[in-house]
């Protein structure tokens, strides 16, 4: 069992290569809730952007792991253009799912899904999902 001291490092470690990939610091943030106004796919999410903020400031990184909210994010850019501080949330949710990526646990596999729900889809359509949700 790990311990509060070891956590809080696995964390502050989660934190540091989220704002590394990105380029952004999560800190800046001061929840005013503009990001989460004008998010479109804010309907298909499971925690808020500017919640998902929160959590990474907080260290509450598993929550961010497990969320669905990373992978629904559309990288509109939405919520950097509403931003007053500039922060890119797009590219911190881009991070999120390059770390998560990294760990090479797939989240959708190929195999399991039917050939029906290929058809008609564009093939970069396709690849990109894939890009998008596995590892």
């Amino acid at each position: 069992m790990r311990t509060r001291v070891s956590l809080k490092k696995l964390n502050d470690e989660v934190i540091a290569k989220i704002e590394e990939i990105s380029g952004q610091q999560v800190r800046k943030c001061f929840q005013c809730g503009k990001c989460t106004a004008g998010c479109p796919s804010i309907d298909s999410m499971d925690i808020m952007p500017n919640q998902i903020m929160k959590l990474i400031q907080m260290g509450e990184t598993d929550a961010v792991l497990n969320s669905k909210t990373v992978w629904v994010c559309d990288s509109c850019f939405t919520c950097e253009s509403r931003c007053p501080k500039g922060l890119d949330i797009a590219k911190v949710m881009e991070a999120v799912r390059q770390v998560l990526l990294r760990t090479n646990v797939d989240k959708v596999k190929p195999e399991d899904i039917e050939k029906e729900t290929f058809d008609g889809l564009p093939q970069a359509g396709i690849i990109s999902c894939f890009k998008k949700f596995t590892g």
